[in-house]
């Protein structure tokens, strides 16, 4: 079964919890602020406002390089989350309790809320853009892909930092969440916009005051990354043993 625990007030109200939710607000801050920030600058710098294959690009790049940075200055205090979909799926996993998992929830939402925010005071007013599924597509294939995406980037960070049997992986395991973020944008960016994080997309949403489509923002994400960590977590983890030494293979 899931290891899944409440927690307790005195452990989510220790110094260490508020300095992790005081990390998770800044590194999610800046994320949302680059990542958006791409967005808008691409807008006007172009004619056309519409996504095409240059600015889907340069759009996943901004994104993979803030969270490669997000990630990387906030791992040794709070884990570097940036997402409420990574939260729940390492709850899901034992990683982190329920309780504290909703705290790091509200630091992560105001993060991008003061990002947007900041981006809309910094930009003369200009119109912070949101989520939403393309043309053509219906709400159940919108959740369904960030279904997809967000179980591999859950999957991802159990693999490079949550797995206890993953070995000093360093630099290596925000590189990897950060590059997993920038291909699925390319792949889902045309499609279901590529968010796998409900804050990322919320913040947005609060700003410009379109909460039309975030709730698929919300159950995708939450939905791949508990999905990614009861897989991760009772397969490859739970019934752990040591692999084979390489003389097996020989």
């Amino acid at each position: 079964m899931a290891r899944i625990a409440f927690g307790s007030f005195g452990d989510s109200f220790s110094v260490g919890s508020i300095k992790a939710y005081l990390s998770e607000f800044i590194a999610t801050l800046l994320f949302v602020f680059a990542g958006v920030g791409s967005a808008i600058a691409y807008s006007k710098l172009t004619t056309d406002a519409a996504l095409d294959p240059a600015g889907l690009v340069a759009v996943a790049v901004a994104h993979a390089f803030a969270l490669f940075v997000g990630v990387a200055i906030a791992a040794n205090i709070s884990g570097g989350h940036l997402n409420p979909a990574v939260t729940f799926g390492l709850a899901v996993g034992g990683n982190i309790t329920i309780l504290t998992g909703i705290f790091y929830w509200i630091a992560q939402c105001l993060g991008s809320i003061v990002a947007c925010l900041l981006l809309h005071l910094v930009t003369n007013g200009k119109s912070v853009p949101t989520h939403g599924v393309a043309s053509g597509m219906n709400a159940f294939e919108g959740v369904v892909m960030e279904i997809v995406i967000t179980f591999g980037l859950v999957y991802t960070v159990y693999a490079t930092a949550a797995d206890p049997k993953k070995g000093n992986l360093g630099i290596i395991a925000p590189i990897a969440i950060g590059f997993v973020v920038g291909a699925n944008i390319l792949a889902a960016g045309p499609f279901s916009g590529g968010s796998m994080n409900p804050a990322r997309s919320f913040g947005p949403a609060v700003v410009s005051g379109d909460f039309s489509q975030n709730w698929i923002y919300w159950l995708g994400p939450l939905i791949g990354g508990g999905l990614a960590g009861l897989v991760y977590g009772q397969i490859f983890i739970g019934p752990y043993s040591a692999a084979p030494s390489s003389d097996d293979f020989a």
